[in-house]
């Protein structure tokens, strides 16, 4: 039995790899097919100011020491209606939350460890963890740029909350009523018509006493005289 010459070989070879080419692509059904699910996001009713990747860190008041919180894309969300503004980070891959609260106008963004690319800012309730707490929260971003512009954009949205939340605008706007109307109740003149229109009368009356009077006395000395 002769065995195969080379050439044979290649050429059986090559008509098989002319069998399997790209273009073949089978086709197969799954055996389940699962519906498409909508994943709420909490997210729907909010517009986004800015979105940055950054790193957190929290302090660690037990052991007196910062560490990680996550790494992601750090956004401010402005609420449609309310105008309120959010902090929201999530990891990466896992996507879970490791900044959540909202802004008031009263944070300080303070420059953290002398770095132009970290700051540092402390929260009265933060609810990465589903619970209110307090954190002082540091955050690091890569470029120079980043940072300035994470900062600008957290300077934009306190002043959003402050001129337009309806938290602090109803104070603003009932502080304003009362000083209009102390104004009003000041320049008006109504009370003192009624005081002087009160003297007025009992002026009145009193004279008109002190005529009945005369005119007793007047008569009573008209009766001694006869």
């Amino acid at each position: 039995m002769s065995l195969p010459s080379e050439e044979s070989v290649r050429r059986n070879s090559e008509s098989e790899g002319d069998a399997e080419s790209p273009e073949y692509d089978p086709h197969f059904e799954p055996v389940l097919s699962l519906p498409l699910v909508d994943i709420q996001t909490n997210e729907e009713d909010e517009e986004e100011l800015a979105k940055i990747r950054a790193r957190l860190y929290r302090y660690d008041t037990a052991d007196h020491e910062w560490k990680e919180r996550g790494t992601g894309d750090i956004k401010l969300l402005r609420h449609k209606l309310n105008n309120t503004v959010r902090v929201v980070m999530r990891r990466d891959k896992t996507l879970k939350v490791c900044a959540n609260h909202f802004i008031t106008p009263d944070i300080r963004m303070n420059v953290h460890c002398g770095s132009d690319k970290a700051f540092n800012w402390s929260v009265f309730a933060d609810f990465a963890d589903e619970t209110m707490k307090q954190e002082l929260l540091a955050i690091k971003f890569g470029t120079v740029q980043n940072a300035e512009l994470w900062k600008a954009k957290f300077a934009e949205a306190q002043e959003i909350v402050r001129t337009k939340c309806f938290l602090y605008t109803q104070d603003l706007s009932s502080d304003d009523e009362s000083s209009i109307t102390r104004s009003e109740d000041t320049d008006t003149p109504e009370p003192r018509t009624t005081d002087k229109a009160n003297e007025d009368s009992k002026k009145d009356t009193l004279d008109s006493d002190g005529v009945v009077l005369k005119l007793k006395e007047l008569k009573v000395d008209s009766e001694k005289s006869d």
